[in-house]
């Protein structure tokens, strides 16, 4: 062991972020919980209703599905997706998930300096 002690933050389950999620959505709420940060990392659980109202962000970011279906457009791109899948998304460009079932939810990953590492 190296003596290093682990953050307070470093596990959470799937079903804990969901009951977090859920518990600060309410009527008009937001989404989007974060659940776990470290420097410039974020990760966050995201389920939108109906419509992602999401803008490009200042970091880079990844997706991974933990439920649900539909058609994620990245840039000029537009793939469908499933459960399991990964997207990865650079900073600044236009992205959402369109076409998607009521039981759709993604753990998010925000990470990087402001306008992406490829900067």
């Amino acid at each position: 062991m190296s003596g290093k002690k682990a953050p307070e933050n470093w596990r959470i389950t799937l079903a804990e972020a969901t009951r977090r999620l859920e518990e600060k959505r309410g009527p008009d709420g937001k989404p989007f919980e974060v659940v776990m940060n470290n420097g410039t990392m974020r990760v966050g659980l995201y389920a939108p209703r109906g419509t992602d109202p999401q803008q490009p962000h200042l970091q880079d970011e990844i997706y991974v599905v933990m439920g649900g279906e539909g058609q994620f457009i990245c840039g000029d791109e537009q793939q469908e997706f499933a459960p399991g899948d990964v997207m990865f998304v650079p900073a600044g460009l236009e992205h959402r998930f369109v076409d998607f079932t009521d039981d759709f939810y993604v753990w998010v990953v925000f990470y990087g300096q402001k306008g992406g590492e490829s900067e």
